[in-house]
């Protein structure tokens, strides 16, 4: 097969691709609203905050949920948004939600330098109310994801999710990888480069 040939072939699954894309957003437009609770959450500095204040003066709010320190996967994520909070924090508040206890958050994101909100969930029910964290063999595990809430006649409604992992569309990083010659290559995140 030539150069061009598989260059044809990409772009047509491409464009298969982007159909079935758009599928998936008129789907997410028409999931109904899942009802929540005003959770109340834990500031960086242990203090309680209210999940209905993270909306600040919107109608709407991303929650990004992430595993906490102990993962390098979400570590990345995490740097990632760092050069997106002010255009998201522009149309929406973007809040980060750890499992970390708030010391720990607190001294794990400005070791990162992260500017977004940080948020920890700690002895709460959150996480596992909103579906990212489980238990096995008497162990608490957690999935890394995001969650996009509403505020409509005073209560607080989740209108779509979706989780995170190498390859998702939240994290350029794996398509880059994608274009090598030798892919990923085993490739793994890291907390120093």
């Amino acid at each position: 097969m030539t150069y061009q040939e598989t260059d044809n072939q990409i772009e047509a699954i491409q464009t298969e691709i982007e159909v079935l894309r758009m599928k998936i957003l008129e789907l997410r437009k028409e999931r109904p609203l899942e009802e929540f609770d005003d959770y109340a959450l834990l500031d960086k500095d242990g203090n309680t905050v209210m999940l209905s204040s993270l909306f600040q003066d919107k109608d709407e709010l991303l929650v990004i949920h992430n595993m906490g320190k102990s993962c390098t996967y979400c570590t990345l994520w995490a740097d990632g948004f760092s050069s997106l909070t002010k255009p998201l924090n522009d149309r929406v508040p973007f809040v980060l939600i750890s499992p970390n206890p708030p010391s720990i958050m607190k001294e794990f994101s400005e070791s990162r330098n992260w500017e977004f909100n940080c948020i920890s969930a700690h002895d709460s029910n959150f996480i596992k109310d909103v579906g990212y964290s489980y238990l096995k063999g008497g162990r608490t595990y957690y999935n890394p994801g995001v969650s996009a809430f509403v505020k409509k006649d005073n209560k607080i409604y989740r209108s779509n999710k979706d989780y995170f992992g190498p390859g998702d569309t939240y994290n350029n990083v794996w398509h880059f990888f994608e274009l090598l010659s030798k892919g990923c290559n085993d490739w793994q995140p890291k907390y120093h480069y």
